[in-house]
């Protein structure tokens, strides 16, 4: 066997060689060179076997040594879509079938920042024309992010616009999913106007005071999401609009086309508002500490009351904050929607996973006066081995973010920051609570 793969992300490439022959047979020498007869790829969910060969540089028909086939192999592991890649050949007659033992590595969404001139489509069809086998996701590292930055390089160039093409990882708006952006350090458009493909987005003047979150700001699609997020999604939900949905931003660029195009785009946010859903009912599973008619009582929503999706947000956070303030630190409240479109209504089934109850375990004070110390313990009344009540330690925290005589009457106490740690012990289940003064 050999490896090449040590030098190369971590990925081991084997070379294994088999010959078909009767049962007991002892395994030929390879030849020096031969046809291939054959190319498959096994192990990949996302790639074909034409999409492999195609990235290994290789065809039916090739006339390979084991050095090319080797170079291929390398060629796979470099690309960055694999986190294992083996290969064998066997022979055929005077030809040989080649395949590929592949696992796919990690790889999450591609998106494009800053690219208003193109649309996704084309800004895909573009990179497929260079990368046959991109899918709209990529890995965390390899040669394919190069690639796929070269192939809209190309295309910008093609169309006089200029400028350096960087790819980060980072979060997608209001979701723990990661993304590829990609973003042109070049040209800067700005955005000249906003524009609601929705009604009701268009009659609130809560939108209509908040425009200059993005208007005369850089166009970003980026920004623009989170635009979306914290501020047009939430007038659907108070509505009912459980599933409102927004489509890509449409930029347009206004004057005349043949001359230079103009620094500034309009934007128009496509959103499709989905039905308005009222509540049909809750039931409630895992629950011990707080019996079904204490979660009920949180909640606070009754059976055909429109289904504010932000008024329900609150009431998932005031049941956990209620396990946090018995002491259920890890609690969690797993809510899942089950709508009826017919009915235009919606139902939750809500899990919840208590976890351990937590107790006071000891007070840690660093960076003040004794009497300062003194005057902190004297304020904080969760005594050792009680009920950690989460709610009121954080209530605590927030009030001792500044000095204040209501903690420290007329002591000289000055600090700049306080930073906090909760140290948990999992087997004592105790909590201490550590408070660092700046």
């Amino acid at each position: 066997m050999l490896s090449v793969g040590m030098r190369l992300m971590s990925i081991s490439v084997f070379l294994v060689v088999a010959a078909l022959a009767a049962p007991g047979a002892c395994a030929q020498a390879p030849p020096a060179s031969a046809v291939i007869a054959e190319i498959h790829a096994t192990g990949s969910a996302r790639y074909t076997d034409a999409q492999v060969a195609a990235a290994a540089g290789l065809k039916v028909g090739d006339t390979v040594t084991r050095e090319r086939l080797q170079a291929a192999a390398d060629a796979l592991v470099q690309i960055g879509i694999f986190s294992r890649v083996n290969y064998q050949f066997k022979t055929l007659g005077s030809k040989i079938v080649v395949e590929f033992q592949l696992a796919d590595a990690p790889a999450v969404p591609v998106s494009f920042d800053n690219f208003p001139w193109f649309s996704d489509e084309e800004l895909a069809a573009a990179i497929r024309e260079a990368v046959p086998f991109y899918d709209g996701t990529a890995p965390d590292g390899g040669s394919l992010l190069d690639e796929i930055a070269a192939a809209v390089s190309r295309l910008l160039q093609a169309h006089g616009i200029a400028g350096m093409i960087e790819h980060t990882l980072l979060a997608q708006p209001a979701s723990d999913d990661m993304t590829t952006q990609f973003h042109l350090d070049g040209p800067t458009l700005t955005v000249g106007s906003i524009q609601y493909g929705d009604s009701l987005a268009q009659a609130s003047a809560q939108l209509q005071g908040r425009s200059q979150d993005l208007v005369g700001k850089p166009f970003s699609r980026f920004a623009i999401e989170v635009f979306e997020v914290e501020q047009v999604r939430p007038i659907y939900l108070l509505t009912g609009h459980l599933r409102v949905q927004f489509g890509a931003p449409v930029a347009r660029f206004t004057g005349d086309p043949n001359k230079p195009l103009p620094s500034n785009v309009s934007v128009t946010l496509p959103v499709d508002p989905g039905p308005v859903f009222h509540l049909s009912q809750v039931s409630w599973s895992g629950n011990n500490a707080l019996d079904n008619a204490a979660l009920s009582s949180l909640f606070a929503s009754q059976p055909n009351d429109l289904a504010d999706g932000m008024k329900l947000a609150d009431a998932w956070q005031r049941i956990e904050k209620e396990y946090g303030r018995r002491g259920y630190i890890h609690a969690k409240i797993e809510p899942q929607a089950q709508f009826d479109d017919a009915a235009a209504t919606v139902s939750y089934r809500v899990a919840i996973t208590e976890g351990s109850q937590y107790r006071m375990g000891g007070l840690v004070i660093t960076g003040l006066s004794l009497d300062g110390e003194t005057a902190v313990r004297a304020a904080w009344r969760l005594a050792p081995g009680q009920i950690f009540d989460g709610a009121y330690c954080d209530d605590m925290l927030v009030r001792l973010e500044k000095p204040t005589s209501e903690i420290f009457g007329p002591l000289p106490v000055h600090y700049a920051q306080v930073g906090h740690l909760l140290r948990e012990d999992d087997k004592a289940h105790t909590v201490d609570v550590l408070i660092d003064f700046e």
